[in-house]
């Protein structure tokens, strides 16, 4: 089952179980996600970013510092910023967090909902499915050398002929160690993936 796929099934249970959108984060490096999937409605979205909310989010702070489950409820949540009275003026009245994986590479995802708390058994059923999708995404330790060679050729501004003669191969060759780079980095272009290989340190 190819990642896509297997991301595509576990979103659409997502959406099944928060009908206030969710915002998922699988992966953060060096303050980037390597995934981001976010459905909360647009207008809160907007507003959060333009707020430059993500600097004072609870569920943030959190996510970084704990890992496991936790509702926006919970009276131990510190908000000195008010974000939860925000996130209730667009709708978002009750929530959950999940976060997991080593601090260097963390998958914090947030959940809502407008009529009631989130249950025991979906909160549990939600932090399995954000699992599995960090599971599922995990960047690779390392490319081979060859894969690193024709990136690296790429990334210096060589085309596909010129990149294959100068390693001394086919352009087929060439080609197929591209795609085979960006089958392991998880990128929809060469230059996504040459991106990725330098923000994970493999080249």
């Amino acid at each position: 089952m190819s990642v896509k796929f297997g991301l595509d099934r576990e979103l659409h249970q997502l959406s099944l179980l928060s009908p206030g959108g969710y915002s998922i984060g699988l992966h953060i490096r060096f303050t980037s996600p390597l995934f981001m999937f976010q459905t909360y409605d647009q207008a809160w979205l907007d507003h959060y970013t333009e707020n430059g909310f993500v600097l004072r989010d609870p569920m943030v702070a959190w996510g970084f510092s704990t890992t496991g489950t936790i509702r926006w409820s919970d009276k131990s949540l510190p908000d000195p910023f008010g974000l939860f009275a925000e996130a209730a003026r667009y709708g978002l009245h009750y929530g959950a967090t999940v976060a997991c994986g080593p601090i260097k590479s963390r998958t914090i995802a947030s959940f809502g909902r407008s009529d009631r708390e989130f249950s025991d058994s979906e909160i549990v059923s939600v932090a399995g499915i954000v699992e599995r999708m960090h599971n599922m995404t995990e960047p690779p330790e390392e490319l081979t050398k060859a894969q690193i060679e024709a990136l690296r050729c790429i990334a210096g501004g060589d085309r596909i002929a010129a990149a294959a003669a100068k390693l001394g191969i086919s352009e087929s060759a060439l080609k197929a160690r591209i795609t085979s780079a960006r089958i392991r980095l998880m990128a929809r272009t060469t230059a996504e993936a040459i991106q990725r290989a330098k923000d994970y340190r493999l080249m």
